[in-house]
């Protein structure tokens, strides 16, 4: 099932990851969760991975729940169930994008509504074509976002934004979506931005860059973070990764990592 519904494509350190229902508008029925729940970890076992890019292929980013293939198996929701580590099944098809180690670019178009707005969440970047229609569609169905959402959205989307959109479900564009910090960037080819940014991201030390997305994903007081901070420089100094970034930026040369 899982061929049917996301594909890899994995060339120079960077995974081309589509959602392929594209008949469907990628809509999310148990087959997508998971298929992508089975590409997150594939993804995590992948040596010399990057960056991601994260698509849908056809009409659409993803156009949320396939309600009527989810209200036939029922909602399989659990309150103690966490499969994967902090998140349950649901969750980590959007929430395994954050913690994946290497930095996920979403490329959005279309629409992104609901669960599909949750999953474009989970990516460290949100790059979206003009346009792009978005919802946190949940209300419209009588239930709060439950794939991650929230966790996902504090610090990026303001209170009183979030608070409207979760109420209402009120649809709204790319461009406002930008303001209001849903999105990252505005591009008119989301796909194409998406993979310059991950070239350049991968043209950097994958240690460091790790490490970055590590401290990015640090909750908690600040004297937490500070020390996170710390460990994770001592980690890096003087490895050879690090000593070859600084060469290569000193021969004026493309530098040459491990992973």
């Amino acid at each position: 099932m899982s061929e049917e519904r996301v594909a890899i494509d994995f060339q120079d350190h960077i995974a081309d990851v589509r959602l392929t229902r594209g008949d469907k508008m990628n809509a999310l029925d148990p087959a997508m969760f998971a298929a992508i729940i089975d590409a997150i970890r594939k993804l995590e076992a992948m040596a010399g991975l990057r960056a991601v890019v994260l698509s849908g292929e056809g009409r659409a980013f993803c156009a949320g729940l396939d309600m009527a293939s989810m209200m036939s198996v029922g909602s399989g929701l659990d309150e103690k169930s966490r499969d994967h580590g902090l998140a349950n099944d649901f969750q980590q098809v959007a929430w395994g994008w954050r913690t994946l180690g290497a930095p996920v670019i979403a490329a959005i178009h279309g629409v992104a509504f609901g669960g599909g707005l949750q999953i474009a969440s989970g990516a460290d970047v949100r790059i979206a074509a003009p346009g792009t229609r978005l919802s946190v569609m949940e209300i419209k169905w009588g239930i709060v976002p439950d794939m991650a959402g929230y966790a996902l959205w504090k610090g990026n989307v303001r209170d009183d934004h979030l608070r409207e959109l979760s109420y209402t479900a009120r649809e709204f564009d790319a461009e406002e979506g930008l303001a209001m910090g849903f999105v990252s960037r505005i591009a008119d080819d989301p796909h194409v931005e998406a993979m310059a940014l991950a070239r350049a991201i991968a043209g950097r030390n994958p240690h460091a860059v790790r490490a970055a997305k590590r401290l990015a994903g640090l909750e908690g007081d600040a004297a937490a973070t500070l020390l996170a901070e710390t460990t994770e420089q001592v980690a890096l100094l003087r490895t050879p990764n690090q000593i070859e970034a600084v060469m290569a930026n000193m021969q004026k040369r493309a530098p040459n990592f491990a992973d």
